[in-house]
């Protein structure tokens, strides 16, 4: 029997709760009464506003400007008029100005001709993904021309393409691998283009038969030469280090990228997000995110605009069927928990969770069980670290390598004693920074 492939250190094995969503097909939202579009929904710098109050703006209509060379491109998602611009809180406590739009009654539908992709040249199609203000869209939102720049020094055997979608909950890039496979594959060959990836992987979790099945058929119809391959079950398999390792047996050294070990690695969204933009010349302005949870009334996968408010969405599943105790955006491992309804989602936003209250626990000593070393999936001494923070030696902490955590929450997943190991790992990496 064939060993099923998965990363070697660490992980974990939460339940992952995707029953509430995974059977609902994407719903596309109704249009908003309003839109808050942030300038800041990238890795980076944030955007340049282009408009100002009482602008009118059209639908795909470049409104904010790369400030940089990590930023990227912010665009309307609909027709309407700039109500103001505000600033906002994001649910990642970043803080940046945000465009509050009004659309129009009437938004006509944009009719695009399908653009031939073989005939053009790399650069051509990396400027075109700047252009159309492409990011990564598992949460990261590293801009996607930054990511697929190539430097003469490098070269690029393996284009890996993340479908595994690890974090419990969410089921948005499930759903789009089963409506619009074709798309998104299409969309993986084109970045293979442009990053010269001689191989193309898709990994996908085992709990996802049905995508595994139905990408080998569109890969056997189509003729492409792209490998699916079945994962493991184990979170954070969709962290690039350890997708790397399952998928093609390297691990990406301290400090480094997956260029260094010739690798580029790509959101299944984002693969489609490429097909849209190359293909329909269509702006990344408009997500599918999971609103799901426990407490949602009837939980979707749904196909919203880029500044729709937490409340909108929330109304369109017919609300709460309880009180929950938290909102997180995105999953419940990495994800972010906030209050404020009037949050908008962004680029990255891919679930909106309402989870119910949970047994309270009390924190203790540290145990020194050595449960966090054995499931962080980089290899790190949580607990160490904690100590070393906590006692305020950040410059011996950041020399532990503490900037290698990825803050994915096996540790605290796991710890008996239910220290707050990832909060106190985030609080030491920021006043490391500042220490230097």
């Amino acid at each position: 029997m064939q060993k099923v492939p998965t990363f070697s250190k660490g992980g974990v094995h939460p339940d992952d709760k995707k029953v509430f969503s995974r059977s609902q097909s994407i719903e596309r939202l109704p249009m908003p009464s309003e839109l808050i579009v942030a300038l800041s929904q990238h890795l980076g710098a944030p955007a340049k506003a282009l408009k100002a109050k009482g602008d009118t703006v059209l639908k795909g209509e470049k409104i904010g400007e790369s400030a940089g060379f990590i930023s990227a491109d912010v665009h309307s998602p609909v027709n309407g008029v700039v109500k103001e611009i505000r600033r906002i809180t994001l649910a990642n406590s970043v803080q940046c100005d945000a465009f509050v739009i009004i659309p129009d009654a009437e938004q006509p539908d944009q009719k695009s001709e399908m653009l031939d992709w073989k005939g053009q040249s790399s650069a051509d199609l990396l400027a075109k993904i700047k252009d159309f203000g492409i990011v990564g869209m598992g949460g990261a939102t590293f801009p996607a021309h930054v990511k697929f720049t190539v430097p003469r020094d490098k070269k690029v055997e393996a284009f890996v393409v993340n479908g595994v979608e690890c974090e419990p909950y969410l089921t948005a890039d499930y759903r789009i691998m089963l409506e619009k496979g074709e798309e998104a594959l299409e969309g993986a060959m084109i970045c293979a283009k442009i990053t010269g990836a001689q191989r193309i992987i898709v990994g996908i979790e085992m709990n996802k038969p049905d995508c595994i099945a139905h990408l080998k058929d569109i890969v056997k119809q189509k003729g492409y030469p792209i490998e699916i391959m079945g994962l493991k079950i184990k979170y954070p398999q969709g962290d690039e280090k350890q997708l790397l390792k399952a998928t093609i047996n390297r691990e990406i050294p301290s400090g480094k990228l997956p260029l260094d070990v010739g690798a580029v690695v790509a959101n299944i969204g984002t693969c489609n997000a490429v097909y849209e933009a190359i293909v329909l010349g269509k702006s990344l302005y408009e997500r599918v995110i999971s609103v799901t949870g426990e407490c949602i009334a009837k939980p979707k996968n749904i196909l919203a605009p880029v500044g729709t408010k937490a409340s909108d969405l929330l109304a369109f599943c017919g609300g709460f069927s309880s009180e929950p105790e938290k909102l997180v955006s995105g999953g419940p491992m990495m994800g972010f928990a906030f209050f404020d309804m009037e949050t908008p989602i962004t680029k990255g936003s891919s679930g909106l969770l309402a989870l119910p209250p949970q047994k309270k626990v009390r924190t203790t000593a540290c145990l020194n069980c050595g449960r966090c070393v054995a499931a962080c999936p980089i290899g790190l001494m949580p607990a160490k670290l904690y100590r070393l923070i906590t006692n305020g030696h950040y410059e011996e902490a950041m020399q532990t390598s503490l900037m290698d955590c990825k803050e994915c929450g096996c540790c605290s997943y796991v710890c008996p004693a239910h220290l707050p190991l990832v909060h106190t790992m985030k609080t030491g990496k920021k006043l490391g920074r500042k220490k230097k």
